[in-house]
């Protein structure tokens, strides 16, 4: 009897819950967006004619036009929500969409819709509700009580994802403290045992409700978390004083969700991390060292992806991950080329790297999956300045990338010499043939002259071995040579 008990508990835990989702559209945030867009579009495509010239970019700006004049519809966002309803592990039981002038305040969608999204759920034997915007925790509450059934919003989706994701303990621990930040306020009336004592006779009760009992416990959780999540900063902290000491930079990989950045991390490194079309399928931070086609090494970093009205309490909680790109030398900005709405994307992406305050960093564009694109628009896409078009499935265009990673690393800039080594000199002689790219190599008797290029930290230790200083040994050897020094564009 107990087998069997256990087998049906085991059975109702595998079973997906079944979800209804609710869509909302408010006319007038619309409205603004799409102000707010056409003001970015007009902006971004004056300032692009001033650089390049209207000649230069007119297939470009022709596929610019066709991106940026996209924007969210109530379909493509309703699309987008149920994916990561899936994500979640649900399954569809049904849909619910409402276009209102202003959301509200009591219920969000309104008394009439809440009755007949009442019905439609009972119906389809839902589970629970979903709503594709966030609930203050007093609408959540009356939704809850006039559908008595568990309403989950936007943002507690979301975090339940990356809570299923989570394989650190730095990630659990973010997670967690993302959670709480939101339980906090919404304790009141989450059952009778959580309810406060009123005032008046026969009401007066202990010192302590058991919601601030609660609270109590939730803020001191709150600050453990805080306080580990800072150790996690300061080790973080040290390790990459340890890696600054080496002159090694940093290539910090960002982009909207599912823009195929964990693809593109594993087709440069080799790293063999997740890849998966699931939203959020990257939550832990993943750093890989490559070598650019110039000899020098790098580190590259791979992060979460972004999303449309990404929580700020993840922003918040993710800050100790998401340091990794603020502190990075070069941001590698990845976009899906493929999709219809790739530039609402990278402004949503830009958003939260002004966040971030890693807005105005040095990016790089990278538009992802142009084997999906026709040959006119990945054209258009190589026409465009500080862009690279690659396909990371197809290993299209990779090196192109990597030289363009290469040239846009201005810390550590690449130089090009012409240095005189003694041939006795081997350990010098093979560490250039591992750190640098050798143009041109010459050998002169008991000396080999080369043409290096190389980033100007390694060339500075190898400033003796530049003509002027092995003038009077050449000349001894009756082979005096002219050689000079000049940095490569």
């Amino acid at each position: 009897m107990a087998k069997r008990i256990s087998s049906a508990q085991s059975h109702r835990t595998q079973r997906k819950e079944r979800v209804f989702l609710v869509g909302l559209e408010f006319r007038s945030r619309r409205t603004v967006g799409l102000k707010q867009a056409q003001i970015a579009r007009s902006a971004a495509q004056g300032a692009k004619r001033q650089q390049d010239g209207e000649a230069a970019i007119s297939n470009a700006a022709s596929l610019a036009e066709h991106q940026e004049g996209s924007h969210f519809s109530a379909e493509e966002e309703m699309a987008e929500f149920r994916e990561l309803a899936v994500g979640a592990g649900a399954e569809i039981a049904g849909e619910f969409f409402q276009r209102r002038d202003r959301p509200d305040p009591a219920t969000l969608i309104g008394q009439g819709k809440l009755v007949e999204l009442a019905g439609a759920a009972a119906s389809a034997r839902a589970d629970l509700i979903l709503f594709d915007h966030d609930l203050a925790p007093s609408q959540q509450r009356n939704v809850e009580r006039e559908l008595d059934m568990r309403v989950i919003d936007r943002t507690q989706l979301i975090l339940d994802i990356f809570a299923r994701h989570a394989r650190t303990r730095e990630g659990h621990l973010q997670v967690e403290l993302a959670q709480l930040e939101y339980m906090l306020p919404r304790l009141a009336g989450r059952g009778r045992e959580m309810s406060q004592l009123g005032g008046g006779i026969g009401t007066r009760g202990p010192g302590e409700t058991q919601l601030e009992m609660d609270r109590r416990k939730i803020n001191r959780r709150i600050r453990h978390l805080q306080e580990q999540l800072e150790s996690v900063r300061r080790i973080r902290a040290q390790q990459r004083q340890r890696r600054e000491s080496v002159p090694v930079e940093t290539v910090a990989l960002v982009g909207y969700t599912n823009a195929g950045k964990s693809t593109l991390f594993n087709a440069l490194t080799k790293a063999g991390v997740l890849e998966s079309s699931r939203m959020f399928a990257t939550l832990d931070p993943t750093l890989r060292g490559i070598t650019l086609p110039s000899r020098r090494k790098i580190l590259l970093s791979d992060t979460v992806g972004f999303i449309r009205n990404l929580p700020h309490t993840l922003v918040t909680s993710f800050r100790a991950t998401l340091e990794e790109v603020q502190r990075a030398s070069l941001i590698l900005h990845v976009s899906d080329a493929s999709s219809p709405h790739m530039r609402e994307q990278q402004l949503q992406v830009e958003k939260v790297l002004d966040e971030l305050g890693a807005k105005g960093k040095p990016a790089l564009r990278v538009y992802n999956k142009v084997d999906l694109i026709s040959a006119e628009q990945r054209e258009a896409l190589e026409h465009i300045d500080r862009a690279a078009a690659v396909s990371s499935l197809k290993s299209i265009g990779l090196e192109e990338l990597l030289k363009k990673i290469d040239e846009a690393l201005t810390s550590d800039r690449l130089m090009s010499a012409h240095l005189v080594i003694p041939q006795s000199e081997g350990k010098i002689l093979a560490t250039l043939e591992a750190h640098s790219k050798i143009i041109a190599r010459d050998y002169q008797d008991s000396f080999v002259s080369l043409t290096v290029e190389a980033p100007e930290s390694f060339l500075r230790r190898l400033l003796r071995f530049q003509p002027e200083e092995a003038k009077e040994e050449r000349s001894r050897a009756g082979k005096p040579a002219r050689v000079s020094r000049s940095r490569v564009s």
